[in-house]
């Protein structure tokens, strides 16, 4: 059997360009990194396995990890690396490469290698002891196959009934949320009260917070009260921007009693919940040593990799509520998994969906929803038409122009230019506000529509209005942003901040403007200036204004995960630089991830 696929390369994986025999083809064609080859010969070298069907098959395994699954069918292999790999690093404007043939090998043949194979467990029953497990057709590292098997043996123990006083929840639903329109509201407060796990989804402006924290406040008078409630995300920024957000919402309930009943919420990232012991894996809360809370509320749920979620939903107490909230159309965790996606297409029970906006402009939603249907010819149609919070700037060549992103230009030096002057003066609440008035997301790190060169000409812009460069480590007014966690100091991967003058010295602020905390220089985890972001960076958070700098058409990074989450940043105005192929090849292109637990009956069966 043989397919198509296109030639390319990865400068950053180091592709093995002598892999001999059945391997040989897939690593020349860019289908294989020296990883994938290396990680799938150990494996299954260890276990006396020769055959190089079996290594092609567990090398597949590896490579679907890196494009974000969690395993790989391989009835459907040869039609899911059609594509080349998505390497974020490749020149996007670079020429299309020359299709090439593959040795694939005979389908039955190759199944009937692989489960017979001494490194796979072939099914649920099968050893406990061997790296690879062949499942429904899927073929899983043993670790992401035990992932999914624990989150889907909780989702199953989750969602069984819970008594409640049916009288006094219809009397804080209705007290909560008065109004006719807001009854999807109201049904997640009920799902939440009457079940242990509540799936929260809908797109930015549809009022999830404010669901969140009047639904706290009715599980405090129908399961309460002293309910102990936790509030996390995946980022600190997140976790800041879900406590600022949740506590202001309960401050404005009408009721006394409720606002008592909830009291002041904190929040934390989902590490730091789990108590983080320096790995994707390792936690001080598990089955062992269980959360001791009654309510565990999770926002920002599509960025959690399946590992991530099966972590946390081990380490939530049996009759502890969870409940989950996130918008299942954005992009998925940038490790392997979309388990929100999963829940959400996969359930039949125990997920809401909000869908009317209540703070969005109405533009800007539209766009967003054209681009969540797919609708290519509509969303064109909308960033045509433009209006108050949507701007075009199509582009004609690979490479935008200085014409192309004069309004980018201008805003950057703008906001720049406040944000330096605020952190000059020592007003780091100021400074932080500046940082999130505006922002410019790109798909790729490198290559002419990538983060390194745009980061570099907007520095440079920010550099002529503020005076130049400074050769200092740190110079006042640079913004930054936490590339590691660190417990130490309570930061967090995808922290922002930045640089502000004190009588003492420089120092760095982090925060939001109303909460700001300061952190000196030397007690900084990693970090790197952010006058520009990947767009999976800058998930979790919300700007004033965005920039969404597109790359061309061919892109394999550009999707319509990717456009709806850059359109959805943004709280007053999305600017899109791009060319019209660019928009409808990635609202055409929907993310794919192979997943156990979005197969049919993956959730209930």
């Amino acid at each position: 059997m043989t397919a198509p696929l296109p030639l390319v390369e990865d400068p950053r994986a180091d592709v093995p360009w002598r892999v001999p025999g059945l391997l040989g083809p897939f690593a020349a064609a860019g289908v294989l990194t020296s990883a994938d080859v290396h990680v799938a010969r150990r494996v299954t070298g260890l276990c006396g396995e020769q055959d190089e069907s079996v290594q092609l098959a567990a090398a597949l395994a590896v490579r679907a990890l890196r494009a974000g699954s969690v395993c790989v069918v391989l009835a459907e292999a040869a039609t899911l690396v059609v594509e080349p790999a998505q390497d974020d690093d490749a020149d996007p404007s670079s020429p299309a490469p020359t299709p090439v043939h593959l040795p694939w090998p005979e389908a039955a043949a190759w199944v009937a290698a692989v489960r017979a194979s001494p490194a796979v467990a072939d099914g649920a029953d099968g050893p406990a002891d061997r790296p690879l497990r062949w499942c429904d057709g899927r073929l899983y590292l043993d670790r992401y196959w035990r992932d999914e098997v624990e989150v889907r043996t909780q989702v199953a123990q989750r969602l069984v009934p819970v008594p409640v006083d049916p009288d006094r929840l219809d009397a804080a639903v209705d007290r909560l949320f008065p109004r006719a329109e807001d009854d999807r509201q109201q049904a997640a407060v009920r799902a939440a009260a009457t079940s242990r796990l509540t799936v929260l989804t809908g797109g930015p402006g549809t009022g999830k917070t404010t669901t969140v924290a009047r639904l706290v406040a009715a599980l405090q008078d129908v399961a309460g009260p002293g309910l102990r409630v936790a509030l996390a995300a995946p980022t600190g920024k997140a976790a800041a921007r879900l406590q600022e957000s949740v506590n202001a919402e309960l401050r404005a309930l009408a009721h006394d009693e409720d606002r008592e009943r909830a009291g002041e919420l904190h929040a934390g990232t989902v590490h730091r919940l789990l108590g983080w012991a320096g790995s994707t894996t390792r936690f001080a809360h598990g089955p062992g040593r269980r959360l001791p809370h009654d309510v565990v509320v999770v926002d920002e749920c599509s960025m959690m990799s399946l590992s991530l979620m099966a972590r946390l939903m081990s380490a939530v107490r049996p009759d502890a509520r969870l409940v989950l909230v996130g918008d299942a159309h954005q992009l998925a965790s940038v490790e392997a998994g979309a388990v929100l996606g999963d829940l959400v297409a996969g359930l039949d029970q125990g997920v809401v969906e909000l869908t009317r906006e209540h703070r969005f402009g109405a533009d800007l939603a539209a766009l967003a929803r054209a681009i969540r249907t797919g609708d290519d010819d509509l969303t064109i149609a909308l960033l045509r038409a433009g209006g108050r919070h949507v701007q075009w700037v199509p582009t004609t060549g690979p490479v935008p122009t200085a014409t192309d992103v004069a309004s980018l230009e201008a805003d950057v030096r703008s906001t720049g230019r406040a944000l330096v002057e605020a952190a000059r003066a020592g007003d780091a609440a100021r400074a932080l506000s500046a940082l999130d008035e505006h922002r410019l997301l790109l798909a790729h790190r490198r290559g002419p529509a990538g983060v390194a060169h745009w980061a570099a000409v907007t520095q440079d812009w920010v550099a002529q209005e503020s005076g130049g460069r400074s050769s200092a480590p740190f110079p006042v007014g640079r913004p930054l942003i936490v590339t590691r966690n660190d417990r130490a100091t309570g930061l967090y991967n995808g922290d922002t901040g930045v640089v502000v003058a004190t009588p003492d010295g420089v120092t760095c602020a982090f925060g939001a403007p109303d909460a700001v905390v300061t952190v000196p220089t030397h007690r900084l985890p990693a970090t790197q200036s952010v006058y520009a972001m990947t767009v999976h960076r800058g998930q979790g958070s919300q700007f004033t204004r965005v920039t969404a700098l597109l790359p061309p058409a061919g892109s394999p990074l550009l999707t319509r995960e990717l456009l709806y989450t850059a359109v959805t940043r943004a709280r007053e105005l999305i600017r899109v630089v791009g060319s019209e192929a660019a928009v409808r090849a990635a609202v055409r292109r929907p993310v794919q991830r192979a997943s156990g637990l979005a197969r049919p009956g993956g959730l209930s069966g």
